[in-house]
């Protein structure tokens, strides 16, 4: 009886290893609400105070120091008081839970401890976050998101681009109407082009001009030629299509003065201009000279319409997003200007640290310090800014060749006609302006 006991119970227990390993596979969110979250919140639970005391975190409702006779004796709480926590929140990536602090308690010295967080409770990572005084929001998840991220989802806007996954699950946007310039910068292979493709497959079906300058010959906006109003493939060229950008700009500047409106935002639907999104691969190839005076000339002029650009075109439906595997102030002076116009930042794995401190650095040093982290095999994976200042991890969705050609090609009918840029590029190239 005891030897058919015991094999009952070990085919249970295979039962459930197996179930458990098909739903860590297949449905991984229910494996975590099934056996990851009671475990951990448990854990969460059980070693709080423990925690809390390691971290200085606890406090004592007593002073620390007391008279004895005419001396005064300063020691160690003997039972010291942990902040209050709530009960652990389920959600399908973690668990969060809210913390009230104690009087006088800033969130700071909680942000130092997440790491001890993390190692205490066995997940991937903790973030910390103070939605309001007195309270911190401790989000855990139990493991990397952007490992395997899935398809996230967000509302559908003009000039935003649902372009991957954030760390946090949620969908990584890139909206153009809330952040207009963007500084993306990633070593080869890194993910950087990817980004591009996903950028321009999103914006492809919506009422947007897209211009491409790509100075590797037009061999990664070149699949998209269809959709795109313009695309230059050399400095030369872009000098050229910036130049005639920048007249555009001024004759928006005179529609909005003589509408009396400070944007074409505020346009009447019929009059407003269509937006223009400008791309730009390999920003370096723009700032390089071979030390003549026309290349030293061209460096300039596409240094100036490149800054112009950036600082005067949010309000007038012209926006810039500029991509390179260094950025760096090496460059010289423009792209350190420049750097200041793009407030959104991306940052993919680099070679160097100096691209990742222009990228990041003038935001938040541990963005930096993450940036750098980011190993060749997490290929996708980059630190970006959020509307709100913020920063984070995420990872873009892959886009194949195959799926930016279809695109193009779909949407190549919605490409808006910019006769002026055909005209300064046909005037270039000897043709009839």
């Amino acid at each position: 009886m005891d030897a058919v006991l015991l094999a009952l119970t070990l085919a249970v227990l295979a039962w459930l290893l197996v179930i458990g390993d098909h739903l860590r596979q297949r449905c991984p969110h229910w494996h975590w609400y099934l056996t990851g979250y009671p475990v951990t919140a448990l854990r969460v639970l059980f070693t709080w105070r423990r925690v809390a005391i390691l971290n200085d975190l606890a406090v004592s409702k007593h002073p620390a120091r007391g008279m004895l006779g005419d001396l005064i004796v300063k020691g160690d709480p003997l039972r010291p008081v942990a902040p209050r926590l709530s009960l652990p929140r389920p959600h399908r990536l973690g668990l969060r839970v809210v913390v009230r602090l104690h009087a006088g308690q800033t969130p700071a010295p909680y942000l130092k401890a997440a790491d001890a967080f993390a190692h205490a409770w066995k997940m991937h990572a903790v973030r910390v976050t103070s939605p309001e005084r007195g309270v911190v929001v401790l989000a855990a998840t139990a493991s990397d998101p952007l490992q395997r991220p899935g398809l996230a989802s967000a509302p559908a806007t003009h000039l935003a681009a649902l372009v991957g996954v954030l760390e946090s699950g949620g969908a990584w946007v890139m909206d153009l109407r809330l952040v207009p310039h963007w500084l993306i910068a990633g070593a080869t292979r890194s993910g950087k082009s990817t980004l591009l493709a996903r950028l321009i497959t999103q914006l492809a079906p919506q009422d947007v001009a897209l211009v491409g300058i790509d100075c590797k010959g037009g061999m990664e906006l070149g699949l998209f030629a269809r959709r795109l109003s313009a695309l230059t493939t050399c400095r030369r060229e872009a000098v050229a299509v910036l130049g005639a950008l920048a007249i555009e700009m001024r004759d928006r500047m005179d529609e909005c003065r003589t509408a009396g409106v400070r944007s074409v935002w505020e346009l009447p639907d019929k009059l407003r201009p269509v937006p223009v999104v400008v791309i730009v691969d390999e920003l370096a190839e723009l700032y390089l000279s071979d030390g003549t005076r026309e290349s030293r000339a061209e460096t300039e002029q596409c240094s100036t319409l490149l800054l112009r650009l950036a600082q005067l075109g949010a309000a007038l439906g012209m926006h810039l997003v500029v991509a390179g595997q260094r950025v760096g102030s090496d460059l010289g002076s423009g792209v350190t200007a420049l750097r200041a116009q793009l407030g959104g930042r991306i940052c993919h794995r680099v070679h160097d640290p100096g691209t990742a401190e222009m990228a990041l650095g003038d935001l938040n040093k541990d963005a930096v310090a993450v940036a750098q982290s980011i190993t060749p095999d997490e290929k996708g994976v980059a630190v970006c800014t959020g509307p709100d200042g913020g920063w984070s991890r995420a990872r873009s969705h892959l886009t194949t060749t195959e799926e930016a050609r279809t695109t193009a090609d779909r949407h190549a009918g919605l490409t808006p006609l910019l006769p002026a840029l055909d005209h300064a590029l046909d005037a270039l190239r000897g043709g009839t302006p």
